[in-house]
């Protein structure tokens, strides 16, 4: 439990460390950040910093993920962007985590900011949930997933087909260990315990990555955030991922 904490605070210094000597600096870039369905930006609070550790300026959001449809998430979303970000040249990527994906897809069809830069997607549902086609009607799922989640079928009908091919510059990582056995065996091929790496896959991405993660903690990797960096600073991951050992990873 010390060493933990002890690594755990040293890893906090050093993002301060690293944030005070960037005071003054030019970002490369706005990066909003957007967590996954059931999560919060807390969530995403690790990557955030190591987004702002490479210089972008990140606006890590809140959204009510359970309790409105995708629609209405856009909605929300489009409203804490024009705050945040509209008023400034400088490219607007977009850094998101299961959901927030979908998010991204529907928001850019509807509102394409003019600044628009690159999108990366952590194991995003594109094709659909399995899941949901399994676990739709059960009201437990219902009410943990509410009214978006219903929304994630891989029925042709349901939103991810609807929103159709990536017209952006996007990069996806998706992860290929389990958590959760049952859900796993629900899902047809690899998976990250929630969603298939066929499914997390979008016609038209520029990249495409699969990392020795879990779908609940693919965003604390350090690995992964490099490589979100490298897609954000270049369009593309970097090859030197599979050259190196994973990380003891949940």
């Amino acid at each position: 439990m010390g060493r933990h904490f002890f690594k755990l605070a040293l890893l906090v210094a050093v993002m301060i460390f690293t944030s005070i000597l960037r005071v003054g600096a030019e970002p490369l870039g706005q990066v909003v950040v957007l967590h996954g369905l059931g999560r919060s930006s807390m969530s995403m609070w690790l990557l955030a910093n190591r987004l702002t550790q490479a210089g972008f300026e990140v606006h890590n959001l809140d959204y009510p993920s359970t309790q409105a449809s995708v629609q209405e998430l856009v909605g929300v979303l489009s409203n804490q962007i024009e705050k945040c970000c509209l008023g400034s040249e400088k490219p607007l990527h977009f850094v998101t985590h299961s959901l927030g994906g979908i998010l991204v897809r529907a928001y850019i069809a509807q509102k394409r900011p003019h600044n628009l830069g690159r999108v990366v997607m952590l194991s995003p549902p594109n094709q659909g949930s399995q899941l949901v086609d399994e676990l739709r009607e059960n009201p437990l799922f219902q009410w943990a997933t509410g009214p978006a989640g219903q929304e994630l079928g891989t029925d042709p009908s349901n939103l991810p087909s609807r929103l159709g091919p990536a017209d952006f510059e996007v990069g996806i990582i998706t992860g290929s260990q389990s958590l959760n056995p049952l859900a796993s065996w629900l899902v047809t091929g690899e998976d990250d315990g929630k969603v298939s790496v066929e499914s997390a896959q979008l016609k038209g991405m520029a990249d495409f990555l699969v990392v020795p993660n879990t779908h609940t903690f693919i965003m604390n990797s350090s690995q992964v955030a490099q490589e979100v960096v490298h897609f954000l600073e270049h369009g593309s991951f970097s090859r030197e991922f599979r050259d190196r050992p994973p990380e003891a990873s949940p």
